[in-house]
């Protein structure tokens, strides 16, 4: 692996458990799609592939977005943000992001108090 991608990951704050949270937003309407894990290897493998890579952590393996639902991630641009704890990635989608099926996993809403589903697809 190139020298430049190790100054990166070197300015990485991990977690305890060596992951860090990673914010994929819609690279052309900036809307936020999913929020998962990365650890050295993931973000290693996502810039050098350009292909979006999680650590799943129920799964303890690395998760290569798209892989078995064909809804890939490709990766625009990534930042760090100042304190270095937090990835956050222009990702181009390809299908829903959410699990569910939604675009968006972030598509409950509180309104009046209540939690609802504002998007299913």
């Amino acid at each position: 692996m190139s020298d430049t991608y190790e100054s990166i990951l070197s300015q990485v704050r991990y977690d305890a458990d060596g992951l860090v949270p990673a914010i994929a937003q819609d690279a052309d309407d900036g809307a936020v799609l999913m929020m998962a894990w990365m650890n050295a290897e993931s973000l290693r493998l996502t810039l050098a592939t350009g292909r979006v890579v999680y650590w799943s952590r129920s799964r303890q393996e690395l998760w290569r977005k798209g892989d078995t639902s064909g809804h890939e991630q490709h990766l625009r641009e990534l930042r760090l943000d100042c304190d270095g704890d937090t990835i956050l990635m222009q990702v181009s989608q390809k299908g829903p992001a959410c699990h569910t099926g939604a675009r968006s996993c972030f598509f409950r809403v509180v309104r009046d108090g209540v939690l609802v589903a504002e998007e299913t697809s």
